[in-house]
């Protein structure tokens, strides 16, 4: 890869058509300088998230490829998930890697919203630090309403799109697209059927409401499993790691008489956030990541 990387996470609305996905990630990784990572899918969510990287022209016209192969196969009128979502391409996010900056990301956000409304007329809103102004940074605030209530959000004067007109696209919404800091999607699964445990536990922990101040939480059912989720983004995992985030939720699931029955992470982790909960759990003393074989194997000189 080259000197500059920048990381996109994109998320789109449709988590059980195989051949759809495909087609996404086919069209995603035909670029020469970008390199698809990882495609995770959940047919409760109805949600696939790709995770890519590549220099920034690249990275650029690859989700330009990605809307071209979503819009034909995602139909928002037709969509059922437990994730909210107000576009077929929900969200785009930009992430500096190496050799970029935040700024650089932001540049590139607006240069690919302007584009996106241009050529497939999709309304665009920028978030997080390509926010046009402040109540527009948070992703949730934007995507309130989801799409059944956009076409009448969007109306609003204080919800005119950053780019394109105030008329939502009639099959694939409107997309958020932003800059950020690495973000993990962290899930943890309960012991029970109840939705309103997962929300009230949701609700516990997320910093909008009180709990942890950078994570966002929601509480999902997972229908063919019998068993509901609280659904986490941490926005800042070394300021609120993955360890203090399941401790809480465990602890407010026990004030239910529910047990924590499995976790997940979504889409790609810094090493750093793993390391991080293997020295809480493990009370390691003087734990370095250079004790790690693999990491020592392969800083190890040739020969």
């Amino acid at each position: 890869m080259g000197e500059r990387l920048v990381e996109s996470v994109p998320n789109v609305s449709e988590g059980r058509d195989r051949a759809a996905i495909e087609a996404m990630a086919a069209a995603l990784q035909s670029g020469p300088t970008v390199r698809l990572l990882d495609v995770q899918s959940d047919p409760d969510h109805h949600r696939t998230v790709f995770t890519l990287v590549g220099d920034p022209d690249g990275v650029a016209d690859a989700i330009l490829r990605l809307f071209a192969a979503a819009l034909p196969r995602i139909d928002l009128r037709l969509h059922r998930g437990e994730h909210p979502r107000m576009g077929a391409v929900d969200v785009v996010p930009f992430v500096p890697v190496r050799g970029v900056t935040m700024a650089d990301c932001v540049a590139l956000a607006r240069r690919v919203g302007r584009e996106v409304w241009e050529r497939f007329r999709v309304p665009v809103y920028l978030y997080e630090e390509a926010a046009s102004r402040p109540e527009r940074r948070d992703l949730a605030e934007i995507r309130r309403g989801e799409f059944e209530g956009f076409a009448d959000k969007i109306l609003r004067e204080e919800w005119a799109p950053d780019f394109g007109e105030r008329v939502l696209h009639p099959t694939a919404g409107a997309t958020a697209i932003g800059a950020r800091e690495f973000l993990i999607a962290f899930n943890v699964n309960l012991g029970t059927a109840d939705l309103k445990v997962a929300k009230a536990i949701a609700r516990a922990v997320r910093g909008s409401s009180g709990g942890l101040r950078y994570v966002k939480a929601l509480g999902v059912a997972l229908a063919d499993r019998g068993i509901v989720q609280v659904s986490m983004n941490l926005t800042n995992y070394k300021k609120t790691p993955l360890a203090r985030a399941l401790d809480l939720v465990r602890s407010e699931a026990a004030r239910h008489g529910v047990a924590v029955v499995g976790t997940e992470i979504v889409g790609l982790v810094p090493e750093e956030a793993l390391f991080s909960a293997a020295d809480h759990y493990l009370r390691l003393e003087r734990f370095s990541p250079d004790q790690v074989l693999e990491r020592r194997i392969s800083s190890a000189p040739d020969g």
